[in-house]
């Protein structure tokens, strides 16, 4: 003899695990919506572990590194590589392949463990030698 759920049940668990599905997903897009390389304007680097991204003209986004590069921190003799494959729209991450590099030969890989979209308030709050 096999035993099942009853009916009202599984749609319950079925319903709750969309809902839940929606509401990560909803969570996710609100924290870095997509953007396309192409609207990247410029970046800055207040510390060896944090790019801010400026896209467009008003969006900043904060990207934590898991390993940076104090070459980041050292202005115009280093510069940001970014490579495109596939699409070229950023939406999280895993879609920032980034080195940063001396213009000679050196580069040296960097790995994006979160990116943010900032608030006008967190922007604002900012100091404005930190902004791209």
């Amino acid at each position: 003899m096999s035993r099942s759920l009853p009916r009202s049940l599984v749609a319950a668990l079925t319903a709750g695990a969309a809902f839940g599905l929606a509401a990560g997903s909803a969570a996710a897009d609100a924290k870095a919506p997509c953007f396309f390389v192409s609207q990247w304007r410029g970046w800055k680097a207040p510390d060896a572990n944090t790019l801010y991204l400026r896209v467009n003209m008003k969006d900043i986004y904060r990207a934590d590194l898991s390993a940076g590069s104090q070459q980041l921190t050292w202005g115009g003799s280093y510069h940001l590589v970014s490579r495109v494959e596939g699409s070229s729209s950023v939406c999280g991450p895993l879609d920032l392949q980034l080195a940063v590099s001396d213009g000679r030969g050196f580069k040296q890989p960097l790995i994006v463990r979160d990116l943010v979209k900032l608030t006008p308030d967190e922007i604002a709050a900012l100091p404005k030698k930190d902004l791209p």
